[in-house]
């Protein structure tokens, strides 16, 4: 089901005033996607919500560099108590070689893992796991009064027999991060994937114009779609503030 863009602020919606969801991500998350007509899902969010949506995604980023770069930082000092913030890394998470791309994570799930890397300047630099950066700024969040929500990160358009293949690591440990801290947790890596393989794989490489990983604007709806599914199956307060539309969203729960 796809709701053009005409239709994401309608002006008859109403809001609950006093309430902001902020989303935290990467291209697949963020306004204009990959470029090249792509888009990220949380641009359709908000239409299937009754409380303001604050997009904060930015292309390339992983939750390390999200972290470095002090947006996280930011959100912890302008978010109010009650406030909900949504987390999705993965996407540009994974190893990147012998020299440092300033994105990837140690390798591995422990909170204080860490691995030394060399930046292109020839410099060591220590760096920590995933779930350490998603961790830290969840707790931070959490000090604040804010609820963060830990989203699992989408599937690549890839295909095995019919079926999305499996999650790649990051999809577990954005579940442990959240464990961790008591946060919500959204598997929203199979929620896409159950979307995608009820469409069929011929409908899904529709959705991707530009590469294998951002999606056209249907396909980005669809995305956010997943999303509110897996917030109605879940048990995050804010499937309180999901309006009549995102109460109808396809598919069933995990």
């Amino acid at each position: 089901m796809f709701f053009p863009p005409l239709l994401l602020l309608p002006s008859f919606a109403t809001y609950v005033l006093g309430v902001t969801v902020y989303m935290a991500g990467d291209s697949t998350m963020a306004e204009g996607g990959g470029g090249s007509g792509t888009d990220g899902w949380g641009q359709y969010l908000g239409q299937y919500l009754s409380v303001a949506v604050v997009n904060k995604a930015i292309a390339g980023r992983s939750a390390r560099s999200y972290t470095d770069e002090g947006r996280f930082d930011t959100f912890i000092d302008t978010v109010s108590s009650g406030d909900y913030i949504v987390i999705e890394f993965g996407h540009n998470d994974g190893l990147s070689g012998a020299v440092d791309n300033g994105r990837e994570d140690a390798y591995g799930d422990g909170y204080n893992t860490t691995a030394t890397v060399t930046t292109s300047d020839g410099e060591s630099l220590v760096i920590h796991t995933f779930p350490y950066y998603i961790q830290n700024a969840v707790s931070s969040l959490q000090a604040r009064g804010a609820i963060p929500i830990v989203s699992s990160q989408t599937p690549d358009n890839d295909w095995d027999n019919g079926v999305i293949t499996d999650p790649p690591r990051f999809v577990a440990y954005a579940e442990t991060a959240a464990t961790r801290t008591g946060a919500t947790y959204i598997n929203h890596y199979t929620y896409v994937a159950q979307a995608y393989e009820a469409l069929g794989e011929t409908v899904v490489d529709e959705y991707y114009p530009l590469d294998h990983t951002h999606t056209s604007v249907e396909g980005a709806n669809v995305v956010a779609e997943a999303f509110v599914r897996g917030l109605l199956c879940g048990n995050s307060d804010l499937a309180h503030y999901v309006n009549s539309a995102g109460q109808a969203v396809p598919s069933d729960c995990l």
